[in-house]
């Protein structure tokens, strides 16, 4: 128990600093990337610096729901692939402690990790988000620093152009000035020349201050219209002449009531209450307006507006009445009015259909905004429960991968843990949009990364547990090598120590009867059979798979023969593969379906009888091989 406490503490100290130090990187990484989305309205603004400070603050606390799973999944790689990469893995298992063990204080750690995200989801992120956007808002509508440039109008005071052809940039003076104040239109603008000025702020930030020498006004004295040919301007010329701007250059933050209200801004309690309060009301407007269209007698209604708005409701009201109790015949109400009058009705009837369309659209909008309203509710309302899940789910892909791939530092498991995070925020997002379009329920697409990468989770868990190779390269090469059909090279080794003499007598007994079954078997089957033959016979396999142990048997005893030249020519000899090409009637069935389906069956049968073809040359290259080591032994 005690060897046991030290391997969990030992498991933990190594597993606490990877997670800090990705857990940081991860979160500097999409704080770079808030930077960037965002920089077009924190940049020439004139912000203070504890402003902007406050602003990353309250972005980096947003963040964490992120950079906390991505974290987990690169801190559980680097772990379990440094532990296998020193062998202290192949030690644990060695000493009886399996991998599910060595995984225990990690499991729970992350359990208290994931229970925290929740809490930190429903209690934490709403305050931060609700002071992060209104932070951001206010940012937004903060006026922009003033930098008259040299040379060009400056249009970033609101209501007013700016030329200054030079400036003196060590006293502050603006020479050659020109300003258009265009805020009541542009054909009432006011135009300013100076040879001179100075720009300032008053004391309170709300005013630029524009102190100018030497130059002219010019401005209309009364408000010019579209119809006026001629109006009276003033021309002013002036030695000294103080302009104040209004251009609020303070920053005022917004209220946080309006964002508090938004579903950002709201926990648990109060996501479920405005779903309970929204859905409520839309059920209630959704049994009026199916009422009202219940209660309505389109034709009936139609005729009577119409009469009402050509003046024939008097005509009409005895047929009307007659109408509550039998239908309208509105064909025999057109044809008792005059042409003329007729086509009154038919306008009259136009604008109250486009009104009642316009009505229901107008309801349908009232109905969709309130649907929206609670998909986006119920959204943040799951979003509280997937963080937690989603941070057990990548532990239980990082940590049995790293046990798998055996490789620690930043590189490989860097590698899989941004390709396995993109997979996720591809899936999550995709599920988030279709939920919040209405296309899928809510808790399908908030749930769809969860139930695509679990599955995921659970089969590395177990493969890691049963020491499964899933990731032997060797494994995957062998497999495209048989594939594409390369054949596989034998690679034998000369021994320098050789123990246990090998007989000849014995040596020549295993080498004949191998030469002789390869040429018996390529004997049995002397030429290329037909289309039915070949899906109902084929090779004999069972036959093959013997010679082929034989092959190895012999390979494995000549290589402890003292002569090089025999041992070398044991590289010669191919490897016989077994493939379902060279007896496809091993599944009778199978190779009944096949042999009818003739479109299909063809590539496969020109592909096995190419495969036949081959597996003869193998089998009389070892008979030839076994030969030729023969007359070695022999001399």
């Amino acid at each position: 128990m005690r060897i046991i406490k030290r391997l969990y503490g030992f498991i933990l100290k190594s597993f606490l600093p990877l997670f800090a130090m990705t857990f940081f990187i991860v979160l500097f990484i999409v704080l770079m990337q808030f930077l960037w989305r965002y920089i077009d309205d924190l940049v020439g603004k004139g912000l203070e610096m504890s402003v902007i400070a406050e602003l990353f603050f309250y972005a980096a606390v947003t963040m964490v729901p992120m950079a906390l799973p991505l974290a987990i999944l690169l801190a559980s790689l680097m772990t379990f692939g440094n532990f296998g990469e020193k062998f202290e893995l192949t030690a644990m298992k060695a000493s009886g402690v399996s991998l599910l063990h060595a995984m225990r204080p990690l499991i729970v750690l992350i359990t208290f990790v994931s229970i925290g995200a929740f809490f930190f989801q429903n209690n934490v992120l709403p305050t931060a988000q609700v002071k992060m956007w209104t932070l951001l808002f206010s940012m937004r509508q903060k006026s922009p620093e003033v930098e008259i440039p040299e040379g060009v109008f400056y249009d970033q005071i609101p209501g007013y152009n700016l030329f200054v052809q030079h400036k003196d940039r060590e006293t502050g003076m603006l020479y050659n000035m020109m300003i258009y104040d265009v805020s009541h239109g542009g054909d009432n603008s006011t135009i300013l020349l100076a040879d001179s000025g100075r720009l300032a702020f008053t004391a309170d930030m709300r005013y630029l201050y524009l102190h100018l020498f030497h130059g002219e006004q010019f401005e209309n004295l009364r408000e010019q219209k579209s119809l006026d040919k001629n109006v009276p301007f003033r021309r002013e010329n002036f030695a000294d002449k103080e302009v104040l701007i209004p251009f609020d250059a303070n920053f005022n933050r917004l209220d946080e009531g309006g964002m508090r209200n938004q579903y950002v801004g709201k926990d648990m309690k109060e996501l479920r209450h405005t779903i309970d309060s929204v859905g409520l009301r839309l059920d209630s407007t959704g049994q009026l307006y199916g009422r009202e269209l219940q209660n309505t007698a389109f034709p009936l209604l139609l005729s009577r507006n119409v009469m009402r708005e050509t003046g024939e409701r008097e005509k009409v009201e005895e047929k009307a009445d007659t109408a509550l109790v039998q239908p309208v015949d509105v064909d025999s109400l057109l044809l008792s009015l005059n042409p003329s009058m007729r086509g009154s009705v038919f306008d009259a009837a136009l604008n109250i259909s486009q009104r009642q369309v316009t009505d229901y659209q107008f309801k349908s909008m009232v109905v969709h905004d309130d649907k929206y309203t609670i998909r986006r509710h119920k959204i943040e309302l799951l979003k509280k429960f997937t963080l937690s899940v989603a941070c057990l789910i990548f532990f239980f892909i990082g940590a049995p991968l790293g046990a798998i791939i055996r490789k620690g530092g930043l590189g490989t498991p860097l590698v899989i843990s941004v390709l396995l995070f993109l997979v996720y925020y591809i899936i999550d997002n995709t599920g988030y949009k279709m939920a919040r379009d209405g296309r899928w329920e809510v808790w399908e697409g908030i749930w769809l990364s969860t139930f695509i990468l679990a599955p995921l989770g659970i089969y590395v868990t177990y493969k890691a547990m049963n020491d499964s190779a899933v990731f032997d390269g060797d494994r995957y090469k062998a497999f495209f090598r048989r594939l594409i059909g390369r054949k596989q090279e034998r690679t034998v080794t000369n021994k320098e120590v050789i123990i246990n003499d090998i007989s000849i007598a014995e040596a020549v007994a295993r080498l004949s009867g191998l030469q002789e079954e390869c040429r018996l078997y390529c004997e049995s089957y002397p030429g290329v059979e037909n289309y039915s033959q070949y899906w109902m016979k084929g090779f004999d396999v069972k036959r093959l798979d013997v010679i082929s142990v034989k092959l190895e048997e012999t390979v494995d005893y000549m290589t402890d023969c003292r002569e090089p030249l025999a041992v070398n020519k044991l590289m010669d000899y191919p490897v016989i593969r077994k493939l379902w090409l060279y007896q496809p009637a091993r599944s009778k069935w199978v190779g009944r379906i096949f042999m009818c389906l003739f479109p299909i069956g063809l590539p496969i049968y020109l592909l096995g009888i190419n495969a036949q073809r081959n597996l003869k040359k193998e089998l009389q290259r070892v008979a030839e091989v076994s030969g030729q080591i023969l007359e070695i032994l022999q001399k």
